[in-house]
């Protein structure tokens, strides 16, 4: 069975369609793939090419695996980009955000310096997520059998896996194929940030974009280009934000119990600015909080833990209180100010103590 014709949308789509889908996307089915358009891959091919990546990700690429979620970090330790990495034949696959592939391959090759591999974006391969809440894969990335490049996508439960496939081949799975709004609110369901419209380039932490916690990180490598705030943060340091799902919700409503998706609402999530601050209800005080992006009643935000979560920092108090209501406010041009009201929820994949 399809969707109905209006979510399900198999055609190209342009940039603009999809940062900001016109009409809100169904809830996701239980087993599903879509092809993701935000998405695009840059491959490195020679014999330098493991000995540069190996320096220059979060992740680790021994011992061989189908492939890796990771990040590249800027010299200061700053988010440039997240990643997933797959080996391909002698060299890798590196999948990143669309918009930011032309970015990425230029720092590789400005960075690669007597390094003898090549690098070339790949617009003929494409990337796809496929999920099966029942399992029953069919074999991508799993070993000699495989029937395409692809991994685990690790960084929750639930969200299936990365497929790497041709032009114009399509998963072969017995599933739905769905527009990739539907993959966005199930990412936004799990709290997984995705992209540098939510993880912001050259000012995020690792650890503030849970890096860590989505398995991006390892704390036992050797050198990397960000390593040194990166381990010292880990060792000693507090990581007082966290990206966290949000749910928004009207002003004369109760405070939601639960995260839940509303496709029937719609709070016009597109025109709120990003990074608008997050602040108190009816209370002063320094920002909870910055906006990232959403769809319909959801989205994720750069939470303060111990103003809007009930996490607790080191064993600190927080100014937390169960009640506690939080808003965000923006201008909208010929209309004035808007203003909803957003609650933060910490995902349960998410370790209890910080």
């Amino acid at each position: 069975m399809k969707l109905p014709g209006k979510y399900f949308q198999p055609s190209k789509l342009c940039k603009t369609c999809v940062r900001h889908l016109s009409t809100n996307p169904p809830p996701s089915p239980s087993a599903a793939y879509t092809h993701l358009r935000s998405r695009a891959l840059i491959s490195l091919s020679g014999p330098d090419a493991t000995h540069y990546l190996t320096g220059a990700i979060t992740g680790s690429l021994t011992p061989p695996r189908a492939g890796i979620y990771a990040a590249f970090l800027n010299a200061p330790g700053r988010l440039l980009n997240d990643v997933f990495i797959y080996p391909d034949g002698e060299g890798w696959l590196i999948e990143v955000d669309a918009q930011q592939v032309d970015a990425l391959a230029k720092h590789i090759k400005r960075y690669k310096l007597r390094a003898k591999f090549d690098v070339r974006i790949q617009p003929e391969k494409k990337v796809w997520s496929v999920w099966n809440d029942g399992g029953g894969w069919k074999g991508y990335g799993m070993g000699v059998e495989q029937k395409g490049i692809g991994c685990e996508d690790v960084r929750a439960p639930g969200m299936g896996r990365r497929v790497i496939l041709e032009e114009g081949k399509k998963p072969e799975e017995e599933a739905e194929e769905v527009d990739e709004g539907v993959y966005k609110v199930r990412r936004y369901l799990r709290g997984v940030p995705e992209g540098q419209d939510e993880l912001i380039r050259e000012s995020a932490l690792p650890q503030e974009s849970n890096v860590d916690y989505m398995g991006g990180i390892d704390y036992r490598k050797g050198c990397y280009v960000g390593q040194e705030l990166t381990i010292r943060t880990h060792h000693q340091g507090v990581v007082r934000k966290r990206i966290l799902p949000v749910m928004l919700y009207g002003k004369d409503e109760d405070v939601p119990k639960t995260l839940e998706y509303h496709p029937e609402k719609e709070y016009r999530v597109e025109g709120i600015p990003r990074e608008t601050q997050i602040g108190r209800v009816e209370k002063r005080g320094r920002s909870a909080g910055k906006w990232l992006a959403g769809v319909g009643n959801i989205g994720l935000g750069l939470c303060r833990l111990e103003i809007m979560t009930d996490v607790k920092i080191q064993a600190e108090a927080g100014g937390y209180r169960e009640g506690d209501e939080f808003k965000l406010e923006w201008e909208v041009e010929g209309n004035g100010p808007e203003m909803v009201k957003v609650k933060a929820f910490v995902p349960s994949w998410h370790p209890t103590k910080q």
